[in-house]
């Protein structure tokens, strides 16, 4: 009986975990970040993969989450990271936190 709950648990958490991923891709599309960014590969500009490989174990949320509104340059190359004034604050902390959780 207690590996039985065990296993209802945990499948119950990965279709929880498995559900914001998606929302977030839905998100992006949503503010046209996939104009620029692709997950797994590079585009105009980084891959969100990459992203989250050169920060993990860094608190760098606010950092990002900054640099998604304001724009910025010189992190990955030549090619400037163009601001997203319009993009809720709520939206970009959700990006942010999915792409770091890569």
């Amino acid at each position: 009986m207690l590996v039985r709950t065990a296993i209802i648990a945990a499948l119950a958490a990965g279709f929880t975990l498995a559900a914001p991923a998606r929302a977030d891709e839905a998100l992006a599309k949503k503010h046209n970040c996939l104009a620029c960014h692709q997950l797994d590969k590079k585009s105009v500009g980084p891959s969100y993969k990459d992203i989250a490989k050169k920060y993990k174990g860094q608190n760098v949320a606010a950092k990002l989450e900054e640099k998604v509104k304001k724009g910025g340059s010189g992190v990955w190359g030549q090619v400037p990271m163009a601001p997203n004034p319009a993009v809720p604050d709520a939206d970009i902390k959700k990006l942010v936190a999915w792409v770091l959780a890569m």
